[in-house]
Order: structure tokens, then C-alpha cells, then sequence
């Protein structure tokens, strides 16, 4: 009876500490375990969730609620949430009030950002400037929420998705049909899924047992319930994410292993995006696009602005990260760190994808950027600039607090750069 209990009590512990805002310890035992979770977890079979209402013209798939990014949102978003926690991926308005950035920092970033607006300069000889919100990131719609559809790009931007069906279903498969089966391939059917496919502690498929892909992500032929447009043509890359992956990086980075496929999955929305379109040259991203040696050696010698003096061994950084160039998922579960042990930079094989310069969510910057593409300076005089800093100009602060700013670079010491850093654009392009 005591090893009954046993078994029956270990994954109530692990599932508590998960909503306790610990770290996440054992992925496979959340919610989705890599695959559908509870059907009653984002579904109201018979009447509305306790202690709500569901509204006339109510989503017609029963949904928990109003709509699918509401639904996501009801967990992964928790009022009073003022610190990273694992599975959150968006901050409650009143938890970010003027000045105060978002908690949360994965790897995709808070969608929070998005309802931070800013503007700057003014001053005679200052030419001022704006960061709307909405720039910052793909605009879900969650209308219990306040997240609202872009109004500035009605379509993906290099593609025809529309903006006011832009939600999380739109790039996650709410019921994890997609798989990862012995041997490498995806598929929707096949050997049932036995739990997460995403991280370094996750297992291996068999056999018998496959894992979900990389964050639910949809896969060829997927096409969601909001838009009955063109289904997606490319399956979701080989990644893998550290398990504690939302945490302040102020000791050392989150290595999130991208393997290969990221760029080509991005382009099932954005596929003008990929390379030169219209006329107009944007930055070329994907499996050909290698860095080659003179690439990955400027990477790897770069250490900030004015200092080339770093080496492949420790040069790896998560505000410009790479994929190798791999499907091997032993190497990538080796390379997926949070402690800093997985620190080597690329080398010619490696290649620049669309997640090197953007967050999948979103971000401080205009775009979703990483890092501040429209400043000439990321951290001025010794320290990231902010509004409360009458020596930084406001056309480097732009609006921001300095609070704001550190969160943007996820906690790092502001000595972790040069004291005049300019853009890291330059970790790939500086020649001296």
C-alpha cells in the first residue's frame, strides 16, 4: 500500500510546485503532456466555468473562454503573477503598471509587452519618436484579456494570414495531434503520444510511444478552426528547451537548442519573409543560409563592442541564437542548458534562422526584436539607459525605464556588455 501511495502522490507534488510558480521540474506531467490534455481543462461541456457567464454568440466550441486565445490564457496567465513561472507567458495588466516591465521571461518572451506603448524626445534639436505596442509582438486576439488584432498589418507580414484571426492556435495545435515517431518523422498518427517532445529531460520515442513536437507547434497540413486558408507546408523544427526555461538569465543564458527547421516553419505565414520579395532585400534566413567561416568566426570573437576578444568556447549568447544544423536529438538534449555548461558558438555549418533576431511572442523592441534595432546604443555611459538617466539621450532610452530595460535583456548585468554597446547585429557583422 505504502508504494501505491507512493506512485500516486509524486506527480500531485510535482504538479502542485508547478502552479506554486516553481521550476519546471518534470514537463511531461503538465497539463499537456506533449499531447491533448484534459478536455474540460479549455471545454464547458454543459454550462459556463464557475462563477462565470458565458455570453450570447459565445464561441461555439464551448470554450472556457470567449475565444481560443482567452482560452490559452485562462492558464497561462495569472494575475499576481510578479515573477517568472514556468508554463505563464504573459503578464495580468495591473501587474505591469507604468514603468514596471512584464514578469515573465521565456524564450518567446511576454506577450505583456504588447500593451506597453512608448514615446521620447520632443526637445529643440531632439528629433522624438514612438514604440506602439503593438509593435512588439504578434498580436493575439484574447478579448477577455484586452489583446486585440493589429491594426496596422491586417495580414502576416510576406503572407495573407489575417490579423483578426491571429490567436494561439494559430501556430499551436490546441490538441497536440502532431508527433514525433522513432526515427525522426512527424506525423498525426501512429504510436500514441507518451509525453513532451520539447525538452532535455523528455524521452525518446519508441516503437510504441511517440512525443509531442516542439511546443505543440502545428505541422504540414495543419489549418485552424479561425482561418480555413492555405494549410501549412512545413513541419515544426528540431528544437529543444532547458526544462527551467523561465528564468532570469543575470548568471547565465538559456540555451534553447534550435537543431533545424525554425525559419521554414515561420515561413508557413511569412513566407515573402524568407528572402528577397518585391524588390526588397530582407535578411535571408534558413537551412542554406550557413554562416560560413568568416561569419562564425566574428560570432565567436566578438565579446562587445570595441572587444574581439572572445573565443568559440564560451561565445554563445541566447540574444542571438543559431541553429546548428542538426535532427539528432542526443545532441541536442546535450546542448539544451541553463547553467551555462553548453556555451560554444557556431561554426560554418551553423546558420541564421528567423528566432536569431526575433522572440516567437514578443518583446521590449518594435518587431519582436531581441534587442533594440532602432537605438544607437543598447547600454550607454556603463548602464542601459532609462528616463530616470539625464545623461542618457532620450532618442536611446526611448520612453523606457531602466527597469524596463534590464528586463528586456532578461536580467543581465548591464557589465555583461560593453559600456557603450551599439547593436548586436554586430556579433555576426563586426570585422574589428
Amino acid at each position: 500500500m505504502e508504494s501505491v501511495l507512493r506512485l500516486r502522490t509524486v506527480p500531485f507534488l510535482i504538479v502542485s510546485l508547478l502552479f506554486l510558480g516553481e521550476p519546471f521540474i518534470v514537463p511531461a506531467t503538465a497539463f499537456h503532456s506533449g499531447g491533448v490534455g484534459d478536455c474540460l481543462g479549455c471545454h464547458s461541456m454543459h454550462a459556463p466555468a464557475a462563477g462565470t457567464e458565458k455570453p450570447a454568440g459565445a464561441h461555439p466550441a464551448s470554450l472556457v473562454g470567449s475565444d481560443p486565445g482567452s482560452t490559452c490564457l485562462s492558464c497561462h496567465l495569472k494575475a499576481g503573477e510578479t515573477r517568472p513561472s514556468s508554463h505563464r507567458i504573459a503578464t495580468a495588466d495591473a501587474d505591469m503598471p507604468a514603468g514596471l516591465p512584464p514578469a515573465q521571461i521565456t524564450p518567446g518572451g511576454d506577450f505583456g509587452w504588447l500593451k506597453k506603448s512608448y514615446r521620447w524626445g520632443g526637445d529643440p534639436g531632439e528629433a522624438g519618436g514612438s514604440s506602439p505596442g503593438e509593435r512588439h509582438g504578434h498580436n493575439i486576439v484574447a478579448a477577455d484579456y484586452r489583446y486585440t488584432a493589429d491594426t496596422k498589418n491586417f495580414a502576416a507580414p510576406g503572407g495573407t494570414y489575417p490579423a483578426d484571426r491571429l490567436s494561439c492556435i494559430s501556430c499551436h495545435d490546441p490538441h497536440g495531434k502532431y508527433r514525433r515517431l522513432a526515427g525522426g518523422i512527424i506525423g498525426t498518427g501512429g504510436a500514441p503520444i507518451l509525453g513532451s517532445g520539447s525538452y532535455e529531460v523528455s524521452p525518446l520515442p519508441t516503437g510504441t510511444a511517440a512525443v509531442g513536437v516542439y511546443r505543440l507547434l502545428g505541422g504540414k497540413g495543419y489549418v485552424t478552426s479561425l482561418y480555413g486558408g492555405a494549410p501549412f507546408s512545413a513541419d515544426p523544427p528540431a528544437a529543444v528547451s532547458p526544462s527551467d526555461f523561465n528564468r532570469p538569465e543575470s548568471d547565465s543564458d538559456t540555451r534553447v537548442a534550435y537543431g533545424a527547421g525554425m525559419s521554414e516553419w515561420c515561413a508557413n505565414c511569412h513566407a515573402a519573409l524568407m528572402g528577397e520579395s518585391a524588390g526588397r532585400k530582407v535578411h535571408p534566413a534558413g537551412a542554406s543560409v550557413k554562416f560560413g567561416a568568416d561569419t562564425a568566426s566574428t560570432y565567436n570573437a566578438y565579446a562587445g563592442s570595441g572587444d574581439m576578444s572572445g573565443g568559440p568556447a564560451t561565445a554563445y549568447t541566447s540574444l542571438v541564437p543559431f541553429e546548428i544544423g542538426t535532427n539528432d536529438y542526443s545532441v541536442l538534449k546535450s546542448m539544451a542548458r541553463s547553467d551555462g555548461a553548453a556555451s560554444t558558438g557556431p561554426d560554418a555549418n551553423a546558420n541564421v534562422m528567423c528566432l536569431s533576431c526575433h522572440r516567437a511572442h514578443a518583446s521590449a523592441w518594435d518587431h519582436a526584436a531581441r534587442w533594440n534595432m532602432e537605438s544607437a546604443f543598447l547600454v550607454y555611459g556603463g548602464n542601459f539607459p532609462g528616463i530616470e538617466d539625464p545623461a542618457a539621450p532620450p532618442g536611446i532610452s526611448q520612453g523606457r525605464t531602466r527597469a524596463e530595460t534590464r528586463r528586456a535583456f532578461y536580467e543581465r548585468p548591464p557589465g555583461r556588455f560593453a559600456a557603450y554597446q551599439r547593436s548586436l547585429c554586430n556579433k555576426c557583422h563586426a570585422k574589428d
